[in-house]
């Protein structure tokens, strides 16, 4: 039986991306199935108290110069050398987390595929419809009908109700993945993911 990875997965989140790509990789090998859940991150951090590493750990002498020094490694690894920094960073991610709520899972991964690129290669402003429309009617969607879902107020609870779920599940950042009812957390438990599945 092919197994799912459930990723709990936010746009804002560079590690979301960073771990993204590979994982598509890991699922094609195994045979797996790849199933996002939009969660809002902020609102994660909210109910748990954690806060993004570069916030919580700046007091901390030396753990952000090495932390970037690990993401360098991780981008020259994977050959990820179009990513940049999104120049809103960290930007509000709410509507393109309600844009994936808005879609069946299929969808999310086409969207993820125009998205992600749009945010981490291009600069686009991910809290601008204006600008996150044409990047959708190149692929093209119906810009207007897919942005007008995300002020749905079921979607709106959508995504509400994830972030809650995954916060009971024990979730506390992004990425978070579930195999079954085992968690992984972070990145570099990409290598753990793909025991998991050869197991």
């Amino acid at each position: 039986m092919s197994k799912t990875i459930e990723m709990i997965f936010d746009i804002v989140s560079p590690n979301a991306y960073f771990a993204y790509y590979p994982l598509k990789d890991t699922a094609a090998k195994h045979g797996a199935a790849i199933e996002i859940t939009p969660i809002f991150l902020a609102g994660m951090h909210k109910l748990t108290g954690n806060a993004p590493p570069f916030i919580r750990d700046a007091e901390v002498k030396g753990k952000n110069e090495y932390a970037m020094l690990e993401m360098n490694r991780f981008i020259a690894n994977h050959g990820m050398t179009d990513w940049k920094m999104n120049p809103k960073f960290p930007f509000n991610s709410v509507m393109l987390q309600r844009l994936l709520c808005a879609v069946d899972n299929e969808e999310r991964l086409k969207l993820l595929d125009i998205l992600l690129p749009a945010v981490w290669h291009d600069g686009v402003d991910p809290t601008d419809p204006e600008a996150i429309g044409p990047v959708l009617m190149d692929a093209g969607y119906e810009a207007a009908e897919l942005l007008l879902k995300t002020t749905d107020p079921a979607v709106k609870q959508a995504l509400m109700d994830n972030t809650d779920k995954a916060v009971e599940r024990g979730a506390f950042g992004i990425p978070t993945f579930y195999i079954g009812e085992e968690m992984f957390f972070g990145k570099e438990r990409l290598g753990q993911i793909e025991d998991e599945l050869a197991g």
